[in-house]
């Protein structure tokens, strides 16, 4: 039976614990799927085009709200 890989870490020095660290995140990003270009040119487009309609959405609450509150006060 192999021990876990924290019981392993508490026996390893400092440097040897920050080795085994960046080991494992090269591990973990050789595992990642990296999007194409076309693909990240698409969400980022998506992302552009949602984010405009949520600050034209707020803004427009913006007015509607300041124009009340000037309304009842003003």
């Amino acid at each position: 039976m192999t021990e876990s890989t924290e019981h392993v870490a508490e026996k390893l020095g400092l440097f040897a614990r920050v080795g085994l660290f960046y080991r494992q995140i090269v591990s973990e990003l050789s595992k990642v799927v990296w999007p194409t270009r076309k693909q990240l040119s698409t969400y980022t487009a998506v992302v552009m085009v949602f984010v405009t309609f949520v600050i034209a959405v707020v803004s427009l609450f913006d007015l509607v709200i300041t124009k009340l509150v000037f309304w009842v006060f003003g």
